[in-house]
């Protein structure tokens, strides 16, 4: 598939499946608010408003149930502005109780100047900037970054291998990603002030999800972002840009849980499947959701699997 017509023949496949997990994590989410999720004793869980978030978290909810832990389902709750404040209660009443989460950005998120680079020292910061209440269980070996792509056909009328290849050329292309990409270090912040990067126009459309695909696929856009573990990136053909000035910097997955409603069962239980998640089985399991839809099915298997229930 080396042509854009070749890649537009692949898109209404790849488009069909991307539009089953959105309308799965739309039927499968909670609201962000009180009343019964609130209630003593139930765990509110949330996720971020894509695919491997929502399989994390259902992962999280199984590893929990099978301790006998009451938990209520709130996936699918929007990005990170809005899941922190409804986890650490900076905007008013918390809505959410625990979030599977991503060690670089979140760090970044509470402290935005940090120049962490290193693996161990992201997640030691992190653990230092978040909020009185909140706490960062261990992180696990999975880590999904995010990726700058573009078509095979853009990649090679502008030779593009890296971020770096797009200067000179960033000012005849559209780019187009999730609201929070246009504010962020790994997005259009990032581009502009570590690159030097303008584009001709910014579309907000989702967060690796059908909307941008089917934009970057009809050459609607030129250049979106991705998470390294889906697998419709080789899937459609797509060029991942290298990043060598490491604006997306490390994305450990990791538990994030509020202190008033952790215990040391839950800690054990939500440890246990962090050690057990690697970037392979992470990549796989999102393949097959994205095949499937089965989000619980595929959240069962790998507990069982890995012997956690």
């Amino acid at each position: 598939m080396n042509s854009f017509s070749k890649l537009r023949r692949g898109r209404t496949a790849a488009a069909t499946v991307v539009v089953a997990l959105g309308a799965l994590a739309l039927s499968s989410c909670g609201v962000l608010g009180g009343g019964d999720d609130s209630e003593s004793g139930t765990v509110r869980i949330g996720s971020a408003n894509f695919p491997e978030s929502q399989l994390v978290g259902e992962i999280y909810a199984q590893a929990l149930e099978a301790k006998d832990v009451t938990v209520s389902r709130n996936f699918n709750a929007g990005e990170r502005e809005v899941t922190a404040p409804a986890l650490d209660g900076s905007e008013g009443d918390t809505s959410l109780d625990l979030m599977p989460e991503y060690t670089g950005n979140l760090m970044l998120y509470y402290d935005p100047n940090s120049k962490e680079t290193d693996p161990q020292g992201i997640y030691d910061n992190l653990k230092g900037v978040l909020p009185d209440g909140v706490e960062a269980l261990e992180q696990s070996a999975a880590v999904d970054q995010d990726v700058l792509v573009v078509t095979q056909e853009t990649a090679e009328k502008y030779d593009l291998q890296s971020i770096e290849d797009l200067k000179g050329v960033s000012d005849q292309l559209v780019v187009g990603a999730g609201p929070e990409f246009k504010n962020r270090l790994a997005g259009l912040q990032g581009l502009e002030d570590v690159y030097g990067l303008e584009f001709k126009q910014f579309k907000t459309l989702d967060a690796g999800g059908s909307l941008s695909l089917n934009a970057l696929l009809d050459d609607e856009i030129q250049v979106s972002q991705f998470f390294s573990t889906q697998s419709i990136i080789p899937d459609n053909n797509l060029v991942a840009l290298d990043d060598p000035k490491n604006i997306s910097i490390a994305q450990n997955i990791l538990p994030v849980i509020r202190s008033d409603v952790n215990t040391s069962e839950i800690t054990d239980a939500l440890n246990a499947v962090s050690a057990k998640l690697t970037t392979e089985n992470v990549t796989q399991m999102v393949k097959e959701v994205s095949g499937s839809s089965d989000y619980k099915g595929v959240a069962k298997k790998f507990l069982q699997d890995n012997g956690l229930v």
